[in-house]
């Protein structure tokens, strides 16, 4: 690790853990949420990321199989039509520098999420991508992550 950012800047911490506090605390699901954080990380290559929240889906019970196939979520018939928006929402805002957030994805969003999901789902993807950016930037060890107890 090049520097051990939870130490160095522990107010940063403790701000970055409240907005994941809030997120938790909103109506979405935790496998959903599990589901976005994987797949954030894989688009933006972080495997201590990935690695984290595989070991936490695996502790809420998510099937095996739902989180290999997050890398092709598109082709897979295992995610529900919201699970999709979310993971496309997720996908769009990840890789915004590139693209564009399109107003019918917006709306397939909306569609299925109330607004303060919508507010909620979007904070989630800021989150997770300032997490891979520390995580990435500062070299966090992947494979280091030890999860909290199994959780369900």
């Amino acid at each position: 690790m090049r520097i051990d950012f939870r130490s160095v800047f522990p107010a940063a911490m403790d701000a970055m853990a409240g907005l994941e506090n809030a997120i938790r605390a909103s109506t979405l699901e935790p496998e959903l949420l599990e589901l976005v954080k994987l797949r954030a990380s894989q688009l933006n290559g972080c495997g201590y990321c990935v690695d984290m929240h595989t070991k936490d889906a695996t502790a809420i019970d998510v099937d095996p199989q739902r989180l290999h196939l997050t890398v092709a979520w598109r082709e897979a018939p295992c995610y529900s039509e919201r699970e999709r928006a979310a993971l496309a929402w997720c996908e769009a805002l990840t890789l915004l520098p590139g693209s564009d957030v399109p107003d019918d994805l917006y709306d397939d969003v909306r569609s299925r999420f109330s607004d303060a999901e919508v507010v909620a789902l979007t904070l989630a993807v800021v989150a997770i991508n300032g997490w891979n950016r520390l995580a990435v930037g500062l070299r966090s060890p992947v494979g280091s992550y030890q999860p909290p107890e199994r959780r369900r």
